[in-house]
């Protein structure tokens, strides 16, 4: 049975109350990973649309032979869509439910829960002189409510407005400790219940990254030609998380206040909120008698500068949306490092709920730009409709670098082959390997494949040495933050200086292959070396062997899993090396005397003895594997440095990487038109009051937060169904989209938390539109 993962990087755009559709997505990516898990470890799935998914899953299997895992394992998010993030990585991570997220929205997010208790109008005729604007919002021709807001809820938008207009003035309206008191009760709600396995498999790392805006900034350095070094301000703040799914439920990704922080200070829309300060969330501390121990450790982490200065009590945040909307780049960031135990379908799925928010010069008529227009556009569309064309393009340049290494490597298979061939296929323990034997025939083939290169092996070592010197050269920088440099260089030149003085300046000898320095800096330090190596078996045993019907597929499981358990060993080398006590001190005085701190990256990330070991396990595995996988498992591993030789140099590519061809995805009203054409124009009504509207009507938020999850469930069906190399069915497509939206339908019902007559009208719809197709 062939088998894949599809990996999912989702991205959450800020959107104003659309962030109530963009949860309604976000259930249903929650659902088919439920659903995956399940069907992974053949347990029956819970909920009615989880068990569609599940369903779904069984059928690709029986029908095309693959077995599918879904791992969202990467979530950004930005502004009220950071919220989303945080609770989807919460649940994801510690098997918890999203349900109080959803009461959350459907019950709080509303502006007279949020409007703060000192900005309420206290009598009818209060702020008498606010009354021209409410005029001109509720009583002139053509005003804001009639035009943007549908009759049955005029009144009930206008009495809320009303209240809205006639609070506080010139301070923000809405309270920032009720808002911190609300996201926090629902994270502590969400531990509170009964919890289910987590989402990933044990270990497998998750990413959670909002972005945050520090209104004051905080002095970084940038290098230029002249002067050298110019003072910048920065005003961008991520606030990211990283954990290792725990093999138990129940452990949270981080302290619920530090969870509480990113989604406050990501969705702090300006003017609405409050800035977020510290002494916010040490009062909320203060009031749920939660003791904040990892407070320091997490402070010097999202704002080392303001740590190190001192000025954390003096940061304010405000909406990651201002800056960052939709935050490609941290996902890409987040690519670092992961594991790959078979073949991997990487989607970067971005929810977008207003693709049709820029207007056509053909469709409507272009009107003066006004006076309230201009200000939330300034404050609200404008920096969320900034397009990611750029981000787009690092990854479509990404997946074709992918790609054409995969073409390179296996345009040289056959010549690595035959070199190989030539090398030990006459040797009489080939079959037999030893940690020994294996050690010796690995050096053979490292120094044949120096030796063949001629005159190009000098130039692959000077990119080994460049990449593990700038590898080397970060590890200091973010180790010493007290340098206050603008980027790594200075610690790069110093590196190789040193090394130039240790005998580095030579990498190879006139007869070919690399010197003796060479070689003892690269057994050493080049643990980027290595993780590629063990990538190509990876890559080996799940894409080219594994749908050869004489190897079992239980043998390439446990294949892979003991290459992706080695793979770990050195994985966490760099984290082992700087966590140690001296290596910060040791970082910032690296020009002082930057071989102490060679001396010691080499001495603690143990990477010879890490070698040891590995063979060990590797030699352990391979005695385990019938002789046709053994041996060609030991041909591609004595073939990797001819391999490397030719594509390093070409590509730059260290290894660290996830490095698969990647897509990109869309998740909007105008991608999801099974039951309604027309897109979000059609289908949301929080598009209205310049995308405020679901905070003005619990019956706007219900029906919104219902399209999301119908419009979620049918682009998680289409995702499913296009991993499938030779695609499914359109009529089986089909008819699981049917079943998840009278699943979803089914479970609100029984939920009881929205209007029974808006879901009995769209199972109507949804029976007239598929009974007619």
């Amino acid at each position: 049975m062939h088998q894949k993962e599809l990996r999912i990087a989702l991205v959450c755009y800020g959107g104003v109350s659309l962030a109530i559709y963009m949860h309604g997505v976000t259930k249903e990516l929650w659902h088919l990973a439920r659903a995956s898990r399940s069907y992974h470890l053949e347990e029956e799935p819970e909920g009615h649309v989880a068990k569609v998914y599940h369903d779904l899953l069984g059928e690709i299997e029986a029908q095309q032979g693959l077995r599918l895992r879904v791992l969202p394992d990467i979530l950004t998010g930005a502004s009220a869509g950071g919220i989303n993030a945080v609770f989807l990585s919460q649940a994801i991570f510690a098997g918890h439910s999203l349900e109080p997220l959803t009461d959350l929205w459907l019950e709080n997010a509303d502006v007279d829960k949020l409007l703060d208790p000192d900005a309420r109008p206290m009598w009818k005729f209060a702020k008498f002189w606010a009354q021209p604007i409410a005029w001109w919002l509720f009583k002139r021709p053509g005003n804001v409510v009639s035009e943007s807001v549908a009759p049955e809820t005029r009144s009930e938008v206008r009495r809320k407005v009303s209240r809205f207009v006639r609070g506080r003035w010139f301070q923000p309206p809405f309270s920032g400790d009720n808002f911190s008191q609300l996201l926090f009760d629902a994270i502590k709600a969400m531990n509170a219940n009964e919890t289910g396995p987590p989402l990933l498999p044990p270990g497998h790392p998750l990413d959670l990254l909002v972005t945050a805006t520090d209104f004051r900034g905080h002095v970084e350095m940038l290098r230029l030609h002249s002067p050298a070094v110019v003072e910048e301000s920065e005003h961008r703040l991520p606030i990211g998380f990283r954990g290792l799914t725990p093999a138990q439920s129940g452990a949270g990704l981080a302290d619920p206040l530090e969870l509480t922080i990113a989604a406050r200070a990501t969705a702090s829309f300006p003017g609405a909120f409050p800035p977020l300060e510290l002494a916010e969330i040490d009062r909320l501390a203060q009031r749920s008698k939660h003791h904040w121990q990892t407070r320091g450790a997490f402070l010097k982490r999202v704002m080392p500068t303001h740590v190190r200065l001192g000025t954390t009590e003096q940061v304010a945040l405000i909406d990651g949306s201002v800056l960052v909307n939709a935050p490609f780049e941290g996902a890409i960031d987040a690519l670092h490092g992961r594991p790959a135990h078979r073949e991997v379908d990487r989607r970067f799925v971005y929810i977008d709920p207003r693709p049709d928010r820029i207007a056509s010069l053909k469709d409507e008529e272009q009107k003066p730009v006004g006076f309230f227009a201009a200000i939330f556009g300034s404050i609200s569309a404008l920096p969320r409709e900034q397009p990611i064309r750029d981000n787009l393009e690092e990854l479509k340049q990404q997946s074709r670098n992918a790609e054409r290494l995969q073409q390179i490597l296996a345009g040289l298979r056959p010549e690595v082959d035959r070199a190989v061939e030539k090398l030990f296929g006459l040797t009489f323990f080939l079959d037999r390997p030893t940690p020994k034997r294996l050690h010796n025939w690995r050096a053979k083939a490292q120094q044949s494949a120096a030796q063949e290169a001629g005159y190009t092996f000098h130039s692959y070592a000077q990119v080994k040495l460049a990449g593990i010197v700038e590898r080397l050269a970060k590890l200091v920088h973010q180790a010493a933050p007290q340098l206050d440099l603008p980027d790594c260089d200075p610690i790069v030149s110093t590196l190789r200086g040193e090394l130039m003085r240790r005998g580095l300046d030579q990498l190879s000898e006139e007869n070919g292959g690399a010197s003796e320095a060479a070689i003892a800096f690269f057994r050493t330090h080049d643990l980027g070396f290595r993780i590629r190596r063990l990538r190509l078996l990876a890559r080996r045993l799940a894409r080219d062997w594994e749908r050869d019907p004489e190897i079992p597929d239980d043998v390439l499981d446990l294949a892979r899993g003991e290459i992706y358990a080695i793979m770990r060993l050195y994985l966490d080398r760099d984290k082992h090396a700087v966590r140690h006590p001296e290596f910060g001190d040791l970082a910032a005085n690296v020009f002082a005397d930057p071989g102490a701190v060679l001396d010691h990256l080499g001495a603690h990330r143990l990477l010879p003895e890490i070698d040891d070991e590995a063979l060990d396990r590797l030699c352990a595995a391979l005695a385990q594997m019938p002789k046709q996988l053994r041996r060609r498992m030991l041909f591609a591993y004595l073939g990797f440095p001819f391999y490397d030789v030719a594509t390093l140099p070409l590509l730059r590519h260290e290894g660290f990487t996830e490095y698969d061809p990647i897509k990109v995805d869309r998740i909007s009203p105008d991608d999801a038109p099974s039951i309604r054409d027309g897109g979000a124009r059609a289908t949301l009504r929080g598009i209205e009051f310049y995308n405020f509207g679901a905070f003005f009507s619990r019956a706007y938020r219900e029906n919104d937060y219902l399209w999301g999850r119908l419009h979620g469930a049918e682009r998680m069906i289409d995702l499913v169904c296009s991993t499938v190399d030779s695609g499914v069915d359109s009529r089986v497509c089909h008819g699981f989209k049917r079943r998840a939206f009278e699943a979803i339908l089914q479970e609100e019902t029984e939920a009881g938390r929205c209007d029974a007559g808006l879901i009995e009208s769209l199972k109507s719809e949804i029976a007239a539109k598929f009974d007619t197709v």
